[in-house]
């Protein structure tokens, strides 16, 4: 990643770069055709990201973000919670407005930290159920109050991948499907 980024720099040396932090809530939930029962569980997310000028309104943002996601449900009756906890890194093509307003699209690629179920007051890692990395596609859109340098995101998500472990008897799929809603500071200003 950082040699990504000083690539990047280096690209772009009369642009000036911005740095910065993000945090907010997660409201995800796990959707295919081996999904029983599911529905959303909130969670945290965070991290950093870099704004990148490239040419006119558009910049490429790439993010590391830690992000806790999953899904709860009910299932022969009984209540089960999966938490998953990702490092997810979205690398995001912007269009930024003169007013503030922007949208944001682009892949992000997860790498699974770890992964517990439970039910009926029992818990059990399944990390090793669940493949170590899931591809996601990145839609949102977005407000920057320029003069403090802070700004709102909503974004959603979209899980490409099957994320089933392979070796199991099934065919069927699990994706994740995560909305994120967040506030976010870059430090520095853009001259």
């Amino acid at each position: 990643m950082i040699v990504f980024l000083a690539g990047i720099s280096c690209l772009t040396t009369s642009a000036q770069i911005q740095f910065g932090v993000k945090a907010g809530a997660n409201v995800s939930t796990l959707t295919g055709s081996d999904v029983t029962g599911a529905k959303t569980k909130t969670g945290f997310q965070g991290g950093v990201l870099v704004d990148v000028p490239l040419a006119g309104s558009f910049c490429l943002q790439p993010e590391v973000n830690y992000s806790m996601q999953g899904a709860k449900g009910s299932v022969s009756g009984e209540d089960f919670t999966l938490s998953q906890n990702y490092l997810n890194v979205p690398v995001l093509f912007k269009y930024k407005h003169e007013s503030g307003f922007f949208a944001e699209t682009g892949p992000q690629i997860g790498f699974l930290m770890s992964a517990k179920a439970s039910a009926g007051g029992n818990s059990a890692d399944v990390k090793s159920s669940y493949k170590s990395t899931d591809f996601s596609w990145a839609f949102g859109l977005g407000y920057l109050v320029k003069s403090i340098n802070a700004g709102i995101d909503a974004r959603y998500n979209l899980g490409l991948t099957n994320n089933e472990a392979s070796g199991g008897s099934s065919s069927g799929t699990v994706k994740s499907s995560v909305f994120q809603v967040g506030i976010y500071y870059l430090f520095g200003n853009r001259k």
